[in-house]
């Protein structure tokens, strides 16, 4: 509750749960108090995604970025390393003036899929949204949902649900990726620096 009484930002903590609930990672950001509280929700971060025995798997870097859609040349980006050091994708967000739009691409950035968002990234009593498609974007093939966790939790916390549906054949580099993608998300629209930072997610 410390966060929530003071409006001092610490270091997010996420729980990654399997489709059944059992805990099988879990992820902490690693960065200084300075650039937490001074460049809020834009800040650059490296998130460290543990195993269950403390081991380092996975490490995500996102470096500081524009926030602002009027800025086409410095948008969003995040760096997914499995083992850490070694670069197997990337998410960047692509230029739009209404839509949230991303790529994720492989360690060579060949594009791979698309990630297209709601206009209006809020809803009351629903979950939100972001639809992963083909390159082509006129296929549907998973999704990464912001889940409605009821009113008091959502009002008053920033404990966050998040879900992930991709394909099963698709390579499990690209599914680490993803878990990417939706870190990256719950930062640029679901992060509130004045609230508590106990997140935790389905992947």
């Amino acid at each position: 509750m410390f966060p929530v009484l003071v409006g001092f930002e610490t270091n997010n903590k996420y729980e990654i749960k399997n489709s059944l609930g059992q805990r099988v990672y879990f992820a902490v950001e690693d960065n200084d108090c300075c650039t937490r509280n001074c460049c809020g929700p834009a800040r650059p971060f490296t998130l460290k995604i543990l195993d269950n025995l403390g081991r380092e798997v996975v490490t995500m870097e996102r470096p500081l970025r524009c926030s602002s859609c009027f800025f086409p040349c410095c948008l969003q980006e995040i760096e997914i390393q499995a083992p850490p050091g070694v670069p197997i994708g990337y998410v960047s967000q692509k230029w739009h003036p209404c839509l949230p739009k991303f790529t994720v691409q492989n360690e060579r950035r060949e594009d791979v899929l698309k990630i297209i968002g709601p206009c209006i990234v809020c809803s009351c009593c629903s979950d939100i949204d972001f639809e992963v498609k083909s390159l082509d974007e006129q296929s549907v093939v998973g999704k990464i949902s912001k889940q409605w966790s009821g009113f008091v939790r959502e009002a008053f916390t920033d404990a966050d649900n998040f879900g992930i549906q991709f394909p099963l054949d698709l390579d499990v580099k690209m599914k680490t990726v993803m878990l990417g993608a939706c870190f990256l998300i719950d930062f640029m629209f679901f992060e509130h620096t004045d609230n508590q930072n106990q997140r935790s997610g389905v992947w």
